[in-house]
């Protein structure tokens, strides 16, 4: 008989997160708190609909600081509707089993299993899952390194959060564990979560796998986000990708050097095709011809969907026709060109000046 065990991972939905930065519109924390229930009731339902065994769940599934209690309900009621798969999941960063956590205090479903900081096991009929999770905001050390599987005849999976070999400071805080240590110990699949890119199938047969965040979290996040369908054996593991994100970050850059006034520049952002599915940042570049306020464009531009303006231009100066006035404008300007004019200054230099006329020319409108 084959042993193979059916199963969803993901990882890094970050329920409740406040999104503070992401946009300028108030109310956009709360289109993306629900876009997070949405995608979690998506991954339930391929559940009931396809027979999984196993929900593995690797990390950061909520923010620690931020999550509400009738969050955690909604979770963990979607978790009783699918009684005969097993849910797996391992604490991460975010959101560690702490004295105070609801992982710690909430009476999970009967079909849930949380991990805490001592690496253990769960046996089912033929796999053993093995499962760790932070206890702390950060984790140095899991034990992984002096562990061994008890029985390499069942299948054996590990579910975590963590760094595959992070080689900087700031990485190593985060449960870094060397790849090549992770395939000596013979698990057949390792569900990992951290970080946000999806890492799977890059070479034949890839049994450590990162599903990346569940929902894009950022512009930093763009394409498509989901869940990775897995069905593993001794010999193999069959992975595909299943996109869930009920929307997309999308960056387009405007060049305005050659629009003259507010009146343009708002019609511009009105003729930008944005789709239904998109949230964009618009990143306004080259030469301004007059002053920019982002929060009155806001208010006046038709579509919702641009929920970010980042102001990237310079003013738009002739440096060598302002040298040549009898003003401080042009007592500065001839400093500046004498120093611009110097072989010898690197690229940084040259952007710190450009940088310095800028902040002066306005200061001195």
């Amino acid at each position: 008989m084959i042993l193979k065990v059916k199963f969803i991972h993901i990882a890094d939905l970050h329920f409740d997160s406040p999104f503070v930065n992401l946009s300028d519109r108030e109310t956009f924390g709360d289109l993306k708190r629900l876009e997070q229930r949405k995608v979690f009731k998506k991954v339930i339902d391929y559940i009931k609909e396809n027979n999984v065994e196993c929900l593995f769940i690797s990390g950061d599934l909520y923010e620690h600081q931020y999550i509400r209690q009738s969050t955690i309900e909604y979770i963990n009621n979607l978790f009783k509707e699918i009684p005969e798969t097993k849910v797996f999941i391992s604490p991460g960063n975010h959101d560690p089993f702490l004295k105070n956590s609801y992982y710690n205090k909430f009476n999970w479903a009967d079909n849930v299993k949380v991990f805490n900081s001592k690496l253990e096991k769960v046996e089912m009929e033929d796999t053993d899952i093995y499962g760790f999770g932070f206890n702390d905001f950060y984790c140095t050390d899991c034990g992984i390194e002096n562990f061994e599987v008890d029985n390499k005849d069942k299948l054996n999976i590990l579910v975590m959060h963590s760094t595959i070999n992070g080689a900087n400071i700031e990485e190593k805080q985060y449960n870094s564990i060397s790849q090549k240590v992770l395939e000596e110990k013979g698990f057949d699949y390792v569900a990992t979560g951290h970080i946000h890119k999806l890492d799977y199938n890059t070479y034949e047969n890839q049994r450590i796998v990162y599903p990346g965040s569940t929902i894009s979290l950022g512009f930093d996040e763009l394409g498509e986000h989901g869940m990775i369908v897995g069905e593993v054996d001794k010999n193999a593991v069959n992975l595909s990708f299943v996109p869930l994100n009920e929307t997309e970050f999308i960056e387009i850059e405007l060049d305005i050097t050659d629009i003259i006034s507010k009146e343009e520049l708002i019609e511009k952002l009105n003729d930008l095709e944005i789709d239904e599915k998109s949230f964009a940042k618009i990143i306004l570049v080259g030469k301004r011809n007059f002053e920019i306020n982002r929060y009155e464009l806001y208010k006046i531009i038709d579509s919702n969907r641009i929920i970010k303006i980042k102001d990237k231009t310079k003013i738009n100066y002739n440096l060598e026709r302002i040298s040549k006035e009898n003003t401080l404008k042009g007592i500065f300007a001839r400093e500046m060109l004498e120093r611009l004019n110097n072989e010898n200054m690197s690229d940084e230099e040259i952007e710190v000046i450009e940088k310095s006329i800028e902040i002066a020319f306005e200061a001195l409108e």
